[in-house]
C-alpha cells in the first residue's frame, strides 16, 4: 500500500483490501473514506467486511461510493463533513485514488476559501490532474 499527500493529515491511495486495513492502522491512520461503488470491480464486491474490520480495529470508517466523474453535491458536503468531523490523519481510497482526489478538491472549495492553483499543485504531487474540473472547481468556491 503506497499513500500520497493531499495535505497535512490527508492522504490518497488505491483500492485497499480488507487485510490491508490493519497496515492502515499501524500506519497510524484514524478514519478511512472509501469512495468505491459495490461491486465495481472483483476487488470490491462492497463495504460490510471493510466497514466491520474498520470497526473491529477502531478505524472509523465512511463510505461516500460514486461513479467516476459523477461528484453530486451531496457527494461533496458528505466528503468535507467527513473532513471536518472525523480525526485526522484521513486516508481516502478508490480504485485509483482519482476519485479520492477529486471529491478531497471539491470538498475543500465547498467548505474553505482556498487557492485553486495550491489543489491543482497537491493533486499533481499525489500523481492526478484536476484540469478537467477547473470549471466545476472554479464554480464551487465557499
Amino acid at each position: 500500500m503506497q499513500t500520497q499527500p493531499l495535505e497535512k493529515g490527508v492522504e490518497i491511495t488505491s483500492q485497499l483490501t480488507v487485510e490491508e486495513l490493519e497496515q492502515v492502522k499501524a500506519q497510524g491512520f484514524n478514519t478511512v473514506i472509501c469512495n468505491c461503488k459495490p461491486g465495481e470491480s472483483t476487488e470490491f464486491p462492497g463495504e460490510s467486511a471493510y466497514r466491520r474490520k474498520a470497526e473491529e480495529i477502531g478505524l472509523h470508517w465512511v463510505h461516500i461510493p460514486v461513479t467516476p466523474g459523477e461528484y453530486s453535491l451531496a457527494d461533496v458536503a458528505a466528503f468535507a463533513e467527513a473532513l471536518q468531523q472525523l480525526p485526522r490523519p484521513i486516508l481516502a481510497f478508490c480504485r485509483s485514488g482519482k476519485r479520492a482526489t477529486h471529491l478531497w478538491a471539491y470538498a475543500k472549495r465547498h467548505t474553505e476559501k482556498c487557492d485553486l492553483a495550491e489543489l491543482f499543485c497537491a493533486a499533481k504531487a499525489a500523481g492526478f490532474d484536476l484540469e478537467e474540473h477547473r470549471q466545476g472547481l472554479e464554480n464551487q468556491s465557499a
